[in-house]
C-alpha cells in the first residue's frame, strides 16, 4: 500500500526521470553544425559563416590560438565563480552550456553589462565586466573556448597543443590592452 509519503516519493522520482529525458526529436548540438563550425579563417582567428568567432581543433588535438587563450583567460577571470573548465559550481552556472545555447551577442551583453535575477525561486547576480580589459580584450577567446567545451570538442584541462599566435592577434591584443 502506498502511504502519502511513499506516493509523494514515487511521484517525485517519476518527475525527475521525465526531466532527465531528452526532448523527443532533439539532438545534442554538433560541432559540425554550420552554426558552430569554422567557415573561414582570418589571421589566425576562425569564424562561422555568420561571422561569429568559433574554434578550430585539428584531428591531432591542436587547438587554435584563440581557444587556447580562452582557456587561460577563463581560468584567470571566470573559474572562481563558474568552476574549472566551464563546468559550473554551486555558486554559478556552467558556462560551457551557455556558450552553446546563448546567442553570441547575448553572451557578450551579459558579460559586459552583468545580469541580476532575484525572485522567489532564484537569486543570481553576474557582475559587469565591461570595464575590465582582462575580460573584455579576450571575451571572444573565452567565448570560443567555452563553446568548444560545451560541444565536447575540447576536453577538460589545459590543451596540450596549440597553434602559434599570429601577428594580427598580437597587434589586436596590444591595441586593446594599451
Amino acid at each position: 500500500m502506498l502511504t502519502p509519503r511513499r506516493l509523494l516519493s514515487a511521484g517525485l522520482t517519476a518527475c525527475l526521470a521525465l526531466v532527465a529525458l531528452p526532448v523527443l526529436g532533439e539532438e545534442a548540438p554538433s560541432p559540425d553544425d554550420p552554426k558552430f563550425a569554422a567557415s573561414y579563417e582570418q589571421d589566425g582567428l576562425y569564424f562561422t559563416a555568420d561571422d561569429i568567432p568559433t574554434f578550430n581543433v585539428a584531428e591531432d588535438g591542436t587547438v587554435d590560438w584563440q581557444t587556447f587563450s580562452g582557456f587561460r583567460r577563463y581560468h584567470a577571470e571566470c573559474h572562481v565563480c563558474h568552476g574549472p573548465d566551464g563546468e559550473g559550481s554551486t555558486y554559478a552556472p556552467a558556462l560551457k552550456e551557455s556558450a552553446v545555447a546563448m546567442d553570441y551577442y547575448d553572451f557578450y551583453g551579459v558579460v559586459a553589462e552583468g545580469r541580476q535575477k532575484v525572485n522567489a525561486s532564484e537569486n543570481s547576480v553576474m557582475p559587469s565586466f565591461g570595464t575590465n580589459p582582462n575580460v573584455m580584450c579576450y571575451l571572444d577567446d573565452i567565448y570560443v573556448y567555452l563553446k568548444a567545451r560545451g560541444l565536447g570538442v575540447v576536453e577538460r584541462g589545459r590543451p596540450a597543443k596549440k597553434e602559434a599566435k599570429s601577428e594580427g592577434i598580437q597587434a589586436a591584443e596590444d591595441a586593446c590592452m594599451g
